[in-house]
Formats: C-alpha cells, structure tokens, sequence
C-alpha cells in the first residue's frame, strides 16, 4: 500500500510539472499573456520544489534513522509518519528495528552488570587491562574489582603506570607474562607478606587486545598444606629413625650388660659380641644412607634454563635407559624424537626427572608379561606433557597421593624419593608432576611444562 501511495504522489508530481512545462511553453512562444506566464512559471517553480523537498525529507528520514543505530540513540521514533507519511509500514519497520535495538543494548547492559557484580563479589583480584597503540604504562584499566584493590591495598586505578608507580615489584612481574601464562609471586604490603597465585590470559574483543589479570592469596592454604607436609614428613623420618635406634639401643644394652663389671673379654664373649656389633654397624650405616637421601631431596642445584628441542630429550632419555630396560627384558618405545618444539629446562634436572620415571616404571613390570615402557610427548592448550607410560602393577586409589612423601615406597629396598626429587624439578621449573593409573592396565606419569 505505501508503495502505491509513494507512486501516486510521484506521478502527480510529475505529470503537473510535465503539463505546467508545456502550458509555460505554449503560452511563452504563441502568447504575450505575460501576467500569466508569470503565474504559472511561480506555480511550475513551487511544484519543482515541492517534490525536492518531498523525496529530501525520506532521504533524511532514513539519514536520522542509521545514525540513530549507528549512534545507540533509542529516543527517536517515527510514530507519527507510520500513520499518517508516504511509507507508514517502513517507519513502523524503524520504529520496530529501534525497539528491538534498545532491547538487546539493556539486556547486554544487564547482563554486563550481572557479570561485573559477580567478579566484584569473588575473592579473587580481577584487573582487565586494554592495551593501548602508546607505550604499554599508558594502557587503561577497563576493569578493577574490589578484591584486587583489597588484595594490593591500592585504589581501583583507571591507568596501568599509575598502579606501576604504586606496585613496581607486582606490575613488573605481571609484565613478563603478559602474553600469557602463570606465575607465583611473594609481595610485602604494608609490612604484611602475601603469596599470590597470578595469571594473565590475552584475548581479542572487537579488536582491540586485553590482558585478564587475576590472583588470589594462597599464603594460608600454603601454610596449611607446609604443615601437613611436614607432619607427613616428620611422620616418616620418625619411623625411620625409630627403626634403627631401637634395634642399636637393645644391642646397645646386651654389649653393656656383657662388658659390665668385667675386666678381660674372653673368646667366646667376643664371638658373641661380634654379631651384635655387626648389626650395630649395618643399622648406622642404614640411619647415614638415609640422613644422605634426606639432603639430596632438599639440596637440589637452581635450574640453569636453556632452550632445547623435545626430540632431543627423548633421544638422550632412549640412550641413557634402553641398555638398563633391555637387562630386564622390558621394551622401551620412545616416539617423536625428531620433533623440533624447544622449550627452555635445565637439561640434567630433566633427564633426571625421566630417569625416576623409567626407574620406577621397570621395578614395576616385574614379574608382568609383555613388559611395555613408552615414552611420547603432546601439547594441550598452554602446556606440554611429556609422559612416560608403562602396562605394569599400577598404583592403587589409596596411595596415590601417599607415593609422593619423602621416603614412602611400596617397593623393597626402594629409597622414596624418586618421586619426590622429581616433583621438586617439576616445580622449579614451575611445572609439575601429574600420574594416572588403572592398576594392572597403565600407568602414566606425566612432567607438565608451561608452554607459551
């Protein structure tokens, strides 16, 4: 109908000027009737400018309407040209396209309201940084929640460089990760010391970049789990120790009772005396191998970091374990070492690492058949797995966390402290150490490098 209305008026339009056109045209060559020459020429003019104005004004009708999108304004309307204007049902289309526009801006409005009242209520810091074409102390904090302000103890401030004035120490570490990845860092706040678990995640919005800084104070939790540790650990050296003074105290006791109150030792008291100071020794000797193994887990040497290939760890690990594993008649398959991905370790703590592993994993395919070790790598998401599986008696759900204690073994003359050290490596190099295992089926142990 509105078409049909339009072109009615457009053809009025047009036939009126065509036939005011002529009739001026007659009237100038075959009359000298100059007054109403004059009329109609005026009347000629007025319609000219009548239909100029006529399609203008829907020109900047639709004109107002896009940049009423464009602008987010949602107070335009167009009610009275939908009832009475040339196009009723598009005005009332605008009408309608500018309601629903107004509708999904409130309810994303809404829902980034919602969003922003959860991340201010979660006790973890939360600062969003947008990044900035200027020099990165100049990028502007579109995000600061009151968790991070009171974690930090600073205001929610609008610009980076500001907070980097505040905490140079904090900002400058956030920095070194800022294409993403985690880090642990200890601050001292108003002469209080926090431990933060920190991580900056990139992501891309509209195409301007973001770094999502979040972070928590995980002090009391470390100071909880230090001191289940150390009862654990103070469980065992106790056990330990226990074990060989007790046995020296009561032989102790039978040399002294032996010797009392006797000036010369004849044959047949030396005979006796020497089993029980043979024990003594092997007793002592047992306490010093373990006081031994006791250092070497706390006296690890600092990673020295430098690049190298994931093939050539893998090559270095078949080398050093293929002989070992072949004395025990257990096969070892070691995939993917001409793989070129580098990442940066202390290539002798690593080995060591690996070492533990494959150790372990032999000792644990006695007496099963088909013995398999196989050793591969893979990448998820930021971080690299290199693993080491075996088919062998596995781990029960019981003591899979137990197998990680210093000194804990289910394996006779096993030290415990093979996983220990190696969780140790993987926590210096910020990584760690993961294991999974369907007793009697496979078994995997796996290093977890962050990989950015």
């Amino acid at each position: 109908m509105f078409y049909q209305r339009f072109t009615f008026r457009l053809l009025l339009y047009l036939l009126l000027i065509n036939a005011l056109a002529v009739l001026l045209g007659y009237l100038v060559l075959k009359t000298s009737l100059w007054f109403t020459i004059t009329g109609v020429s005026c009347i000629l003019l007025l319609s000219i400018f009548s239909l100029y104005n006529y399609i203008n004004q829907i020109k900047s009708d639709i004109r107002r309407f896009i940049v009423a999108v464009k602008t987010r304004d949602h107070t335009l309307n167009f009610r009275n040209k939908s009832t009475k204007g040339s196009f009723p049902d598009l005005y009332e289309s605008f009408d309608d396209i500018i309601k629903t526009h107004k509708d999904i801006q409130l309810e994303q409005d809404a829902m980034f309201q919602l969003i922003k009242t959860i991340l201010q209520q979660v006790p973890v810091g939360v600062i969003v940084v947008k990044d900035s074409s200027n020099a990165a102390e100049q990028a502007e904090i579109a995000f600061f929640n009151e968790a991070a302000a009171a974690l930090l103890q600073v205001p929610a401030y609008k610009y980076w460089h500001r907070l980097k004035e505040h905490l140079p120490v904090f900002t400058t570490e956030i920095e070194n990760i800022l294409q993403g990845g985690k880090r642990f860092l200890e601050l001292k706040i108003q002469d209080k010391l926090i431990q933060l678990s920190t991580e900056v995640i990139p992501i891309n919005l509209y195409n301007k970049n973001y770094r999502i800084i979040s972070f928590q104070n995980i002090k009391d939790e470390i100071e909880q789990k230090e001191t289940e540790a150390w009862n654990r650990l103070i469980g065992v050296i106790s056990h330990e120790i226990l074990n060989s003074i007790t046995p020296i105290s009561s032989l102790s006791d039978t040399i002294n009772s032996m010797i009392t109150n006797k000036e010369a030792l004849d044959k047949e008291d030396l005979e006796d005396m020497r089993p029980a100071i043979q024990a003594i020794k092997r007793r002592s000797l047992g306490l010093l191998d373990f006081v031994k193994d006791y250092r070497l887990i706390a006296e690890l040497p600092t990673p020295e970091l430098e690049s190298h290939s994931i093939g050539g760890i893998l090559q270095h690990i078949q080398v050093l374990m293929q002989p070992f594993a072949a004395a025990k008649n257990v096969k070892l398959s070691v995939s993917q070492t001409s793989s070129k991905i580098t990442i940066n370790v202390d290539l002798k703590l690593v080995e060591q690492a690996l070492i533990n592993l494959v150790t372990n994993s032999i000792h644990a395919l006695e007496d099963v058949e088909n013995p398999l070790i196989e050793i591969d790598y893979r990448l998820e998401q930021n971080r690299l797995f290199i693993e080491v599986s075996d088919n062998g008696k596995g781990i029960e759900p019981e003591l899979a966390e137990k197998i990680f204690v210093p000194f804990f073994t289910t394996r006779k003359n096993g030290s415990g402290i093979g996983l220990t050290i190696t969780r140790n490596i993987m926590k210096m190099h910020y990584g760690s150490l993961e294991v999974s295992s369907v007793p009697h089926q496979k078994t995997i142990f796996s290093l977890v490098f962050n990989y950015v």
